[in-house]
């Protein structure tokens, strides 16, 4: 476990190869999986492999990775076949947000439409 990861975090354990996922995007600082509980025919969840806490604030030095993030879901929904009618790209914070994993991530979802989210 590299000092930027937690040993209690199930997605810093997945990065560290602990928890077996079928990856289907990885790049220096992201990985990205399905979700094992998909709301959507193509869910995809994304993450850094450094451990970030969404609900402590992210620094100046993360900027860059959002932006990466961004490219990773334009690739994965293409190669998903959802670039084209669209896909739904989202980050929860905090339990009210449904947030169930203190470590940033992102879901891609497509796949077929979706619905409002008010």
């Amino acid at each position: 476990m590299s000092k930027d990861q937690k040993e209690d975090c199930i997605f810093c354990q997945i990065v560290n190869g602990k928890i077996p996922v079928d990856l289907v995007y990885e790049s220096d600082d992201l990985i990205a999986f399905p979700d094992i509980n998909p709301k959507a025919p193509v869910h995809i969840v994304i993450i850094p492999k450094r451990h970030i806490d969404p609900n402590e604030d992210i620094s100046g030095t993360d900027y860059p990775m959002t932006g990466d993030v961004l490219k990773a879901a334009k690739n994965i929904a293409s190669k998903k076949g959802v670039a084209e009618s669209g896909f739904r790209l989202l980050a929860n914070v905090g339990a009210d947000a449904g947030q169930e994993i203190d470590h940033l991530h992102f879901h891609l979802l497509g796949g077929r439409r979706l619905g409002d989210l008010g």
